[in-house]
């Protein structure tokens, strides 16, 4: 078996407040919640977060040991391929994203960059993906 385009990813990133986390990627950024998965005495939390037809999701993990630790690489990058949309913008500072400025100014030139709770970095790039 090797790797093909109909399988699935997952990214995985710890959280401190798993409410929060969860804040930040369904109210404010939009992505669904798919699915959660409570603390039953192993420590950690759970949710899984993405669109229902996406061979993708974004897992969060909240665990007792596990500390985020972003770097400024550690982006996650949306191509919306036009502007982005001032409500989404709102919603995402509403629900806890600041909006920074990109170590790269590529990503200045060509959309926004937030943190998210955790202090990891979200791209809404306004070009496609090609």
């Amino acid at each position: 078996m090797k790797p093909e385009p109909q399988h699935h990813i997952r990214f995985a990133r710890p959280a401190l407040d798993i409410e929060a986390a969860i804040r930040f990627w369904v109210d404010g950024v939009g992505l669904p919640l798919q699915g959660r998965q409570e603390d039953e005495g192993s420590g950690h939390k759970l949710a899984f977060i993405g669109w229902p037809d996406a061979a993708w999701h974004l897992e969060i993990v909240e665990d007792d040991t596990l500390q985020p630790s972003p770097s400024a690489e550690d982006l996650l990058v949306i191509y919306l391929g036009g502007p982005i949309d001032e409500d989404v913008i709102s919603r995402i500072e509403h629900a806890g994203g600041v909006r920074v400025a990109a170590r790269n100014p590529y990503w200045d030139k060509h959309g926004m960059t937030f943190t998210d709770v955790d202090g990891y970095l979200l791209v809404l790039a306004t070009r496609d993906w090609s």
